[in-house]
């Protein structure tokens, strides 16, 4: 199940990279900002995606 979930999580990161890359680009923001950006997400999804993945696993024990 980790092998599975790690895939999924890979996925979903990138999606919403390439999201966030999109954004960055439409609004024309700096180097710096988009930094700034990427590094705030990154940080929102991995904590959101670990805090799932903690629920499915006390669901599943």
């Amino acid at each position: 199940m980790v092998i599975f979930y790690l895939i999924y999580a890979f996925i979903v990161l990138l999606i919403f990279n390439f999201l966030i890359g999109r954004f960055c680009a439409k609004m024309q923001f700096n180097q710096t900002k988009q930094a700034k950006n990427f590094r705030v997400i990154n940080m929102i999804m991995v904590t959101l995606l670990v805090c799932s993945y903690l629920r499915v696993l006390n669901v599943a024990v």
